[in-house]
């Protein structure tokens, strides 16, 4: 077996991934205390928007039917004086074809009267149902309200505990980021996004790495520390077990201090 102290480029990588696996690891730890709370906290915020739209639209709905209640009243008034106006000049006239004109003008009016009627009745009915969509709207406001503070004042009190802790880990996970390859980070990020445990490298323990059985032949060449292979079934990378149990008792010692 390759001694800890052999300075191969291999061995730098394998001890600078399995530095940051230790550390990214902590960091899911501490952000996993949080539990759903950041999730459940955006639903609210979401669910709260979409009523305070609801509310707005209600709202100028209400306005623009006031405002329609209104030239209605106006409409029908004004239909009231003509009708009076054309039924005056019907006296006046001297032939039919004139007195027929202002028959139509006349039921014209009163169909505008009746047509503005039926306006102003169904906006009335509407009221009724709207009053009670703002009610509903509020009511829920309210109770979206209360959850936010107390689901908000559950993750503060939970942020202020880790907040130092998750700092430090932060920092020392930023720098030892910096100390893996290139194409080793890239593989890195690819598998903690794909992998549900966030767990892109393993140990090889008692002929396992990551709950998978690895053949003889390559548990050989990982206690060897010659290269960095890869899980044939999760693509994770392995490392020799006392390597990667050292770096993690390594970065608690220096936590610790």
């Amino acid at each position: 077996m390759a001694e800890l102290t052999a300075d191969t480029p291999t061995i730098t990588q394998l001890r600078a991934l399995s530095r940051l696996q230790h550390l990214d690891s902590k960091l899911d730890r501490l952000r996993k205390l949080r539990g759903d709370l950041p999730d459940e906290i955006a639903e609210l915020e979401a669910e709260r928007a979409t009523l305070e739209d609801r509310k707005r639209a209600l709202a100028q709905e209400a306005q623009d039917d006031a405002q329609a209640h209104r030239q209605n009243e106006n409409e029908m008034k004004e239909s009231e004086n003509a009708i009076r106006k054309y039924t005056e000049q019907q006296n006046q006239v001297r032939n039919n074809r004139e007195y027929d004109a202002l028959s139509k003008e006349i039921e014209a009016s009163r169909q505008r009267i009746i047509d503005a009627q039926g306006q102003i009745d169904q906006i009335a009915r509407g009221v009724e149902p709207r009053q009670f969509k703002v009610e509903e709207t509020d009511a829920r406001l309210n109770e979206l309200n209360e959850m936010l503070a107390q689901k908000r004042e559950e993750l503060g009190g939970v942020m202020n505990e880790t907040a130092s802790e998750e700092k430090g880990l932060a920092e020392r996970r930023d720098k030892a980021a910096q100390d893996v390859d290139a194409k080793h980070t890239a593989m890195y990020k690819r598998l903690r996004g794909r992998l549900r445990d966030g767990r892109a490298v393993v140990p090889l323990e008692r002929g396992a790495a990551g709950g998978f059985a690895i053949p003889p032949q390559q548990q050989i060449e990982i206690q060897q520390r010659a290269h960095i292979p890869l899980c044939e079934h999760t693509g994770r990378m392995i490392v020799d077990a006392e390597l990667f149990h050292e770096m993690g008792d390594q970065i608690d010692a220096e936590i610790a201090s």
